[in-house]
C-alpha cells in the first residue's frame, strides 16, 4: 500500500466534492480564500481578459468576452469530473485493488480507465473489479458520479433562469434611460408628467438589485455572463440606478426621494458585496465621470421636473459624498470585468435618434 499517495488521492476527491458543493449546492457566499473554483477563475479570466484587451474592435472584443462565461462553466465542470476520475483511479492504484483486465498486472492507465467508465456509469465490462475492496470503491465512485452528473444537470437551469431574469429588466431599461443608459435620459424621458412612474420604476429596481445580489453572490460566474445587446450590461444598469438615486437624494429638497434612498441602499449593498466576492480594491474613476457642466444640466432637468434644488452648492456636495460610497466599487468591478461604466449625460442628438 502506497499510503502517502492514497492520502493525496483521498484529499483530491474530498477537495473537489467540497468545492462542487460550495459552488452548486451551498446558497451563500463562501469567504474562504483558497478554493479550486476561485483559483480556476482567477487564472482563466486573467488569461482571457489579457487577450481581450489586445482586440482593437469593440464588437469583436465583446463577442470574445461573451464566450467566457458559458465556456468557463463547462471547463470548470470538466475539471471537477477529470479530478474525480484521476482521484479514484489513483486510489485504486495505490491500494493495489485486484481486477480482471487484459494486461497483468494492471497499469495506472488501466486503473484510470476503470475509474472513468465507473464515474460516467458506462459499464463496458472489459475491465471489472475483483475483490471486496475494489468492488466497494467501484460502487462508491459510481454513486459519486451519478450524484455529480445529477447536480450538473440541475445546475444549468438555475443559472440560466437567473440570467434571464436579470436581462429582462436590463432590456426594459432601454426605452426609459437610453442605450447605453444615462441619468440625463432617465430624467428627460420621465419629465414632469411621468414622475409617478419614476418612483414605481425605482421600486421595481430595488427588487431587481436584491435578486441580482442574491443570485450573483451564490453563483459568481453569472457576473461574467454578458448581455446579448450592445451597450448593455448588468453593471452599467446598476450604476445608472445608483447615479439616479444619488442625484435625487442630493437634489430633491423634501421627502420625495424616499424610494430613491431605499433603492440606493440596496444597490450599494450589492456592488460592495460583489466587489468583495472578487476581492477587488475600490478605486475612484479617473477622470471624473461627472463634470460641473453636466451637473448643471442635471440640476436643470430636476428643476423642469418640479424638483428645484434650493441650495445647488449644498446639493453638489451631498452628491459628491454619495458618489464616494459606491463609485470606487463599481469602477473596480468595471476594470475587472471589462465592462465600461455609463456616462451621467448623453449626447442630445443620439438621445433624440434613440426615441
Amino acid at each position: 500500500m502506497r499510503l502517502p499517495a492514497a492520502l493525496v488521492a483521498v484529499a483530491l476527491i474530498g477537495t473537489v466534492l467540497w468545492d462542487a458543493f460550495e459552488a452548486i449546492v451551498l446558497p451563500r457566499r463562501v469567504t474562504r480564500r483558497w478554493r479550486l473554483a476561485r483559483l480556476f477563475y482567477r487564472l482563466t479570466w486573467t488569461l482571457w481578459s489579457a487577450v481581450a484587451r489586445r482586440i482593437a474592435s469593440r464588437v469583436r472584443r465583446e463577442s470574445f468576452l461573451g464566450v467566457y462565461g458559458p465556456l468557463s462553466l463547462l471547463l470548470l465542470l470538466a475539471l471537477w469530473a477529470a479530478s474525480l476520475v484521476v482521484g479514484f483511479g489513483a486510489l485504486h492504484w495505490t491500494l493495489g485493488t485486484t481486477m480482471h483486465a487484459p494486461d497483468a498486472p494492471p497499469s495506472f492507465g488501466t486503473y484510470l480507465y476503470l475509474s472513468g467508465t465507473t464515474f460516467f456509469t458506462l459499464g463496458l465490462g472489459d475491465v471489472t473489479p475483483s475483490g471486496a475492496l475494489a468492488r466497494g470503491l467501484t460502487v462508491l465512485e459510481s454513486g459519486v458520479g451519478f450524484g455529480f452528473l445529477a447536480l450538473v444537470i440541475g445546475y444549468f437551469p438555475v443559472l440560466y433562469t437567473a440570467f434571464s431574469r436579470r436581462e429582462v429588466s436590463i432590456t426594459l431599461l432601454d426605452p426609459r434611460a437610453g442605450s447605453p443608459p444615462a441619468v440625463e435620459e432617465l430624467l428627460r424621458r420621465h419629465g414632469r408628467d411621468h414622475l409617478h412612474h419614476l418612483e414605481r420604476f425605482l421600486h421595481e429596481w430595488e427588487r431587481w438589485t436584491a435578486e441580482l445580489m442574491e443570485s450573483h453572490l451564490s453563483y459568481p460566474v453569472l457576473a461574467y455572463f454578458r448581455s446579448q445587446h450592445a451597450h448593455q450590461s448588468w453593471l452599467g444598469a446598476l450604476t445608472t440606478i445608483l447615479d439616479a438615486c444619488a442625484l435625487l437624494m442630493a437634489g430633491v429638497p423634501d421627502g420625495s426621494a424616499w424610494q430613491a434612498g431605499v433603492t440606493f441602499a440596496m444597490a450599494r449593498h450589492a456592488v460592495v458585496d460583489l466587489a468583495r466576492v472578487f476581492r477587488l480594491h475600490p478605486r475612484a474613476p479617473s477622470p471624473d465621470r461627472l463634470s460641473s457642466s453636466d451637473l448643471v444640466r442635471l440640476f436643470h432637468l430636476l428643476a423642469e421636473a418640479g424638483w428645484q434644488p434650493t441650495d445647488p452648492e449644498g446639493a453638489a456636495r451631498r452628491l459628491a459624498d454619495l458618489r464616494l460610497t459606491y463609485e470606487p466599487y463599481v469602477n473596480a468591478l468595471a476594470g475587472h470585468l471589462l465592462m465600461p461604466l455609463p456616462a451621467w449625460t448623453s449626447d442630445l442628438d443620439k438621445a433624440a435618434a434613440g426615441r
